[in-house]
């Protein structure tokens, strides 16, 4: 387990007692081994990782460009690349330190079928958990299509209910018309948690060129730039979740203490950090710490007494560690 941490900062997320409320997402660390190359970068300093998009069978992703720089963002359209499910179970899985961190599938599909294939796959495997991303933005098949239609969100998350025992949590995009909605439909089907959420879609134009500078014309958007979105998605779906005890990944543009503290008022029980660690790996260290001092300076005994506390109503007062 991991050590060094205030015991403050646990939290139980689905059943799985985290040490740290800070959960690195999906897609920015790889599969849990990118950053363990960078001095001073330890696992132990999040409470979880959720591994990188998986599918059935391996992917190339789409054509280049797959990253342009936007205000405060970064805009991605890496396509889901991956070796496939039995490449992650067989030869990587084996290689990460389950001692240091819980670790989280991310489950991909194009079918319904494929989503149930690979979580079937998962659930005979060590994560901890998984996450079905049903809003990724920058696939042509599946991915936002299923996200985006509260049905075929319910349709798949209840399909992967039935061929898991491990903790369901279900990643919910933004480009749909009520959020709040397309959360209760996934509890109904029998989600045990919520990812909000995903990346807004976007493009970038290359004026001199006069052309898209995504290679697939559209990308989602990460990054500060989200984080008043993201802030609100959370607190809609906070107000259906918390009616059946659903714990939230608040997400979205993340990159302080002060953040960190926003998604956990508005209902977030954990938050995640995607965008954050490529300009500064260190993150989740400066963000636990924040965290601390924060607790320290309110009186608050633990992480989880903060979780949808917002008060709709006084005065505003100072809480800034952005750097």
């Amino acid at each position: 387990m991991q050590r060094g941490l205030d015991s403050r900062l646990k939290v139980s997320f689905c059943g799985i007692e985290l040490n740290s409320p800070v959960i690195l997402l999906s897609g920015c660390v790889g599969f849990g081994e990118e950053y363990t190359r960078i001095k001073g970068f330890s696992n132990r300093d999040a409470g979880a990782i959720c591994l990188k998009g998986t599918t059935g069978t391996a992917r190339l992703g789409n054509p280049s460009h797959r990253l342009a720089e936007a205000s405060s963002g970064i805009i991605n359209a890496i396509g889901l690349q991956n070796p496939g499910v039995e490449a992650v179970i067989d030869d990587i899985l084996p290689t990460l330190d389950f001692t240091e961190t819980r670790f989280f599938a991310n489950v991909s599909g194009s079918t319904v079928e494929e989503y149930i294939d690979v979580v079937r796959r998962f659930d005979d495997s060590s994560v901890h958990a998984i996450e079905i991303n049903i809003s990724c933005p920058n696939v042509k098949e599946g991915g936002a299509a299923f996200g985006n239609d509260p049905d075929m969100s319910a349709r798949v998350v209840g399909a992967c209910r039935a061929v898991t025992g491990k903790p369901i949590i279900t990643k919910l995009s933004p480009n749909q018309t009520d959020i709040a909605e397309s959360a209760r439909r996934c509890i109904e089907a029998g989600t045990n948690g919520l990812a909000v959420i995903n990346t807004l879609m976007g493009m970038a134009v290359d004026a001199r060129s006069q052309v898209p500078i995504i290679g697939s014309v559209q990308g989602g958007l990460s990054g500060p730039a989200i984080k008043p979105i993201a802030l609100l998605k959370v607190y809609e779906v906070y107000q259906v979740a918390k009616e059946h005890n659903i714990p939230i990944i608040g997400q979205g543009g993340i990159a302080s203490a002060s953040d960190a503290v926003e998604f956990l008022l508005v209902g977030a029980a954990t938050v995640g950090v995607g965008t954050a660690l490529f300009y500064d790996p260190m993150i989740c260290k400066q963000i636990n710490s924040g965290l601390v001092e924060y607790m320290d300076s309110m009186g608050i005994e633990s992480i989880a007494a903060l979780t949808g506390t917002l008060k709709l109503s006084g005065s505003v007062s100072g809480c800034d560690d952005r750097p």
